[in-house]
């Protein structure tokens, strides 16, 4: 009975040993096993593994596919603009031993750092070649070609596979961004001046050519009504001459009745004559003859 005690525990430190000595590796995973900070092996397929418990550690890297958002950062391209570019990139842990020597124990986020660091440099180098009009043109897919082939060659001793590097905006820096507002605020505004003075001018061009236009018709208007007044004056100052030719008698009696019409007319109208006056011959006499005494 007293080597049941003994028993039971030597029965369960060997569970406990067995248990820390088993490690189970994820499908999407892949496992190193360190020894005193040392690759000992690499466990790339998923399932149970063993370790030597207390002398060995197991350190677990993420196999799927990941992402790295990059800063937005500012290039310099060769047509002398300077834009605000931000990128982002898609990797995968290729070779696990690789990855841990050239990161340590600082894991993804020391490789995100270093992937970053050769990404920007990657920008500047291959964006530096172009004038900034190529990033929105057809080209655009060339240059992230180009760029995630020049970060693979900067990143190759740390063990990951560049997938794929996008640019997702290329704008103006933040501090560019108001003086350009503005420049171009003042450009339109400067445009806008000079429509309106191409306008007013044109306008006074059309307002001149329609007054001149108005004062020439007026004037043959004018020229033309003089001419047939004067035509009309002479037409009937010449049948008046033929009628006074025909009957001169008949023409003093007819000048007699308009100088009546024309004197005679209101309700206020008052004449003084002497009635033997030659105005009133035809009052007195049917022939227009003064009356005898």
């Amino acid at each position: 009975m007293r080597k049941l005690p003994i028993i039971i525990g030597i029965f369960a430190a060997g569970i406990f040993v067995l248990l820390n000595s088993m490690f189970i590796v994820d499908e999407r995973e892949k496992a190193l096993v360190l020894q005193f900070g040392q690759v000992r092996a690499v466990k790339e397929d998923p399932g149970l593994a063993f370790r030597i418990p207390f002398v060995q550690e197991v350190v677990k890297y993420d196999d799927r596919i990941l992402s790295l958002d990059i800063a937005p950062v500012e290039v310099n391209f060769n047509d002398k603009r300077r834009l605000s570019v931000d990128a982002f990139a898609r990797y995968r842990i290729a070779d696990v031993v690789r990855f841990r020597q050239a990161v340590g124990a600082g894991g993804v986020q020391t490789a995100d750092d270093r992937l970053a660091n050769n990404l920007n440099a990657s920008l500047f180098e291959v964006l530096g070649l172009v004038d900034s009009g190529a990033v929105l043109s057809d080209d655009r897919i060339e240059l992230m070609t180009r760029i995630r082939d020049v970060a693979i060659a900067k990143s190759a001793n740390l063990g990951i596979q560049i997938i794929d590097v996008r640019i997702k905006r290329a704008e103006l820096p933040d501090a560019n961004l108001t003086a350009t507002f503005d420049r171009m605020n003042a450009e339109r505004e400067r445009e806008a001046r000079d429509e309106r003075a191409r306008g007013s001018e044109a306008a006074q061009r059309v307002r001149a050519r329609a007054d001149r236009t108005a004062i020439e018709t007026v004037s043959i208007a004018e020229r033309d009504s003089n001419i047939i007044r004067g035509e009309a004056d002479a037409e009937r100052n010449s049948i008046f001459a033929e009628a006074y030719g025909r009957d001169a008698e008949f023409f003093e009696f007819y000048r007699s009745l308009a100088a009546y019409e024309k004197a005679l007319q209101g309700n206020n109208s008052s004449m003084v004559l002497s009635p033997n006056g030659e105005f009133f011959n035809y009052f007195g006499s049917p022939n227009g003859r003064p009356a005898a005494e």
